[in-house]
């Protein structure tokens, strides 16, 4: 049972926490899933079918935007993703209501 309540409740933030990654500076898929599962010590390792799904919607929504840049000395190309001012704009109304769940729900678990 436990294992539905993560995924549900990482379900739930990913789309947060990628764009803010993407907001220091333009990466590339494979950065993304390397940042998120050592800078959260595991909790958030992802599998591409996880990460694209979720980059092509932030695309379609205009928060980020992408283009293929050739890596010199190898001949594979990566595609970076870098955020708009419109993804800008909308990480900031994500976090703000990430903030207000945190307390909501601290108030409920008696942490306020």
């Amino acid at each position: 049972m436990q294992d539905r309540y993560y995924r549900q409740m990482k379900k739930g933030v990913l789309e947060l926490v990628i764009l803010q990654l993407i907001s220091h500076q333009p990466t590339y898929g494979y950065q993304l899933i390397s940042t998120l599962e050592s800078g959260s010590n595991g909790l958030f390792a992802l599998k591409e079918g996880t990460l694209y799904p979720i980059l092509y919607r932030l695309e379609d929504d205009g928060a980020i935007t992408s283009r293929w840049e050739e890596q010199p000395g190898r001949g594979v190309p990566k595609k970076y993703y870098t955020i708009t001012e419109q993804g800008r704009r909308q990480l900031c109304d994500m976090r703000q209501l990430w903030q207000a769940l945190c307390r909501s729900t601290d108030h409920f678990l008696g942490e306020e």
